[in-house]
């Protein structure tokens, strides 16, 4: 019995840390984010501006993102926190949506514009050639677990 005892408790302890990795890896191996003057230097330029915000049906407390973000003709600008985590892509999509059902419905006419690897604002081009008036809308999705993290209206 106590052998199982031990045997429970490790693997947990295991799954505790192995959770806890994935969790701190991202934010331990992020490179530095943009400083505030760079931020706003480039938002200047905004055509669009909107926010990223917290209460949205399917962000959660390790899933969300809020601040300010701005839409240049060639870069997304993001001045605000986003909660740490692995594989971020930022995506336009032409319809709003707020939780990862509404999102896999529409990810395949989605454009993936790049990864986001900061979580204290960042910046991200846009490719040449985009129609930003095709679309109407930002959304942060994590990759590797299929999770919605946020989403905003630029349009």
């Amino acid at each position: 019995m106590r052998k199982l005892i031990l045997l429970v408790s490790h693997l947990a302890m295991l799954a505790f840390g192995f959770s806890l990795g994935i969790y701190a890896l991202p934010i331990l191996t992020a490179p530095p984010a943009p400083d505030l003057a760079m931020l706003e230097q480039t938002a200047k330029a905004a055509l669009y501006n909107t926010e990223f915000k917290r209460d949205l049906k399917g962000s959660d407390f390790l899933h969300w993102g809020e601040g300010k973000v701005s839409v240049t003709a060639d870069k997304i600008v993001h001045m605000g926190k986003l909660a740490p985590g692995p594989d971020y892509k930022l995506y336009l999509t032409k319809t709003f949506v707020e939780d990862e059902a509404e999102f896999e419905k529409i990810k395949q006419q989605a454009l993936r514009l790049g990864d986001i690897k900061t979580f204290d604002g960042f910046i991200t081009p846009i490719p040449e050639g985009t129609d930003l008036e095709a679309y109407t809308t930002l959304v942060i999705w994590c990759e590797a677990f299929g999770e919605f993290i946020t989403a905003a209206k630029y349009r």
